[in-house]
């Protein structure tokens, strides 16, 4: 079996959280660099970050690691922009897995038992069933590139998870409910509290 790449989305504009999420203080680390950091000890191939909005800060603050770091200069028009980055820099490769930048809690105990089956049993693409519903990661073969290249906008890549007939999109059970993803400041503080982490203050 050949290589897998993580490609982990960092380029979100933080929109709803008023300020660059990729360096908010998250425990020792920014956010970003905790989820790199978990991402990193993981049995991934190769990991490649893609970097849009806040991008200089937020790689100044990544620890020197295996992690590639690329550039979204489209991170504005949505999320498939970041995925079509990254997927050109994982170039030739058997499977992408993704990642959320904003998605604390992704450790390699579970990107790599979804790695490992997946690679026992390959399928069009597959994702995390948590026990309180599917999320991240996802991961897509060299079949589907086609079709994940032919994404736009926000929230693509679920649309496409949604319409594929269930015998394509595997569902590879993690025992554990899902990890929340940062969108608002509430949930920074509530992701925060869940770790034992004091969050920064709020900027007026």
């Amino acid at each position: 079996m050949g290589a897998v790449v993580g490609i982990v989305l960092g380029a979100g504009t933080s929109a709803r959280l008023g300020r660059p999420k990729q360096t908010l203080p998250f425990g020792p680390a920014t956010l970003l660099a905790h989820v790199v950091a978990d991402v990193e000890a993981s049995r991934l191939d190769r990991v490649v970050l893609v970097l849009g909005g806040s991008a200089a800060d937020a790689a100044a603050a990544l620890p020197s690691g295996r992690t590639e770091v690329v550039g979204n200069a489209a991170y504005s028009t949505g999320c498939a922009s970041s995925l079509l980055a990254g997927l050109d820099a994982a170039g030739d490769c058997d499977a992408v897995m993704l990642l959320l930048g904003d998605m604390p809690g992704v450790t390699a105990s579970v990107i790599d038992p979804v790695l490992e089956q997946w690679r026992r049993s390959p399928s069009w693409a597959a994702v995390s069933e948590y026990s309180d519903g599917i999320g991240h990661p996802f991961l897509f073969s060299d079949d589907s590139f086609a079709t994940l290249r032919g994404l736009h906008g926000d929230k693509a890549v679920w649309k496409v998870i949604d319409r594929e007939p269930a015998e394509r999109v595997a569902r590879i059970p993690v025992a554990q409910p899902r990890p929340a993803d940062i969108d608002t400041w509430a949930d920074y503080v509530a992701v925060c509290d869940g770790f034992g982490f004091v969050p920064a203050p709020r900027e007026t």
